[in-house]
């Protein structure tokens, strides 16, 4: 059996008997057609005699779909969105990315703020054509933006919401038909040599030389080896890696690419164990973690065992310090003189230590050199009586 279709949403003719398409004009079977009705299921009809009948019968039922309410309901929804800006159907396109890790959702944020609201941010959904993404994707371009790698990542996204838009209605045609995406072409990797990874361990202190153990004796990723742990040794030259630092909020988290409590095996080799045994015994560990110590969930990690940062500065002085009872004592010792008249006068003199702490700045630093002896106390004369005429 044999159909014809007509345009795209009409529906399809035929004939249910043996003869071929060529010979239904001189066949005496009935047509029959098939369509789908408002609600979106297939429909079947037949008892039609002739081909125009039955094409005159589905161009009827597809004028009456066009015309319908839900017909028009669906092209006001798509005239409404094809109304909004760029930067608003941007906002609940992201939204809709619940699946996103961290670091990706931070990736995106950063690629919509810094180049698709910076170029669209005002421009209306409607408004888009292949000739403005043509444009886009040639300014980048022109000026260089961030190199291919980001150029490649921004097309991506506005490829994304421009899709989206496109199946609920707003184009007719899509704005991405022709567009040429800008082309990535990663560079060769260089992996150091030993000669060069033995300069970069004696040089670098004991994290990194860690670190630099784990990932090319292990194979690890730089998060996953600053989450290494004794624990996870599970046998003399195997290792097994099972969580990694998230860079984004400093928490563990699972490994990338996998759902959390997975974990693959590596070999271990037999210089990386000495290299963690050896800075477990200078360092210690806290629960088996060497570089991060376990930190509750939401909270951030703290920084390694081994850096400076780790341990605890030490207390700075006070800028003034109370002065004891013996530096402000008032010192008395009795002096004695004798007038000319040979009686002998005794007057206390008072005297008050300050402590060098609490003398100035320029004080301390700038002394004289008599400063260090001691300055014997002036002693006062007593007034001479006035002798009158008697």
């Amino acid at each position: 059996m044999a159909a014809k279709t007509l345009v795209r949403g009409m529906g399809t003719f035929f004939k249910d008997c043996e003869h071929p398409q060529s010979r239904w004009s001189r066949c005496a079977h009935e047509y029959r057609i098939r369509y789908r009705n408002l609600n979106g299921r297939q429909v079947e009809e037949s008892g039609f005699t002739t081909q125009d009948a039955a094409i005159t019968r589905l161009t009827s039922i597809y004028n009456r779909k066009r015309e319908s309410p839900h017909r028009r309901t669906r092209a006001e929804r798509a005239r409404i969105r094809g109304e909004k800006l760029f930067k608003v159907y941007a906002a609940e396109w992201r939204a809709g990315q619940r699946d996103l890790s961290a670091a990706s959702q931070r990736h995106l944020d950063s690629l919509l703020e810094h180049h698709l609201l910076s170029a669209f941010a005002a421009r209306r959904m409607s408004t888009f054509d292949h000739k403005v993404v043509d444009a886009f994707v040639k300014d980048m371009e022109a000026a260089g933006v961030g190199g291919r790698a980001t150029q490649a990542n921004a097309f991506d996204k506005l490829k994304s919401i421009l899709l989206d838009a496109h199946r609920l209605g707003i184009y007719e045609v899509s704005p991405l038909e022709g567009i040429k995406p800008p082309q990535y072409q990663p560079k060769r990797v260089v992996i150091p040599t030993p000669e060069q990874l033995r300069i970069l361990r004696e040089a670098a202190g004991p994290d990194f030389r860690l670190v630099a153990d784990l990932m090319s004796g292990c194979g690890m990723r730089n998060a996953e080896a600053v989450a290494v742990n004794l624990n996870l040794i599970i046998a003399d030259d195997v290792y097994r890696i099972q969580e990694q630092v998230n860079q984004t909020t400093g928490t563990y988290g699972p490994l990338k690419h996998r759902r959390p409590g997975g974990h693959r095996d590596v070999p271990l080799p037999r210089k990386v164990r000495e290299t963690m045994e050896r800075y477990a015994e200078k360092f210690g560990d806290k629960d088996g973690c060497l570089l991060r110590h376990p930190a509750p969930p939401g909270s951030t990690a703290p920084p390694a065992s081994g850096s400076s940062a780790s341990r605890p500065a030490p207390p700075r002085p006070s800028a003034t310090r109370p002065p004891s009872a013996r530096s402000t004592a008032r010192t008395s010792s009795p002096t004695t003189s004798t007038n000319s008249a040979g009686s002998t006068l005794t007057r206390p003199t008072s005297r008050r230590t300050t402590p060098s702490s609490l003398a100035p700045s320029s004080a301390r630093h700038h002394r004289p050199h008599h400063a260090g002896r001691r300055r014997r106390p002036r002693l006062q004369q007593p007034r001479r009586p006035q002798l009158g005429l008697r």
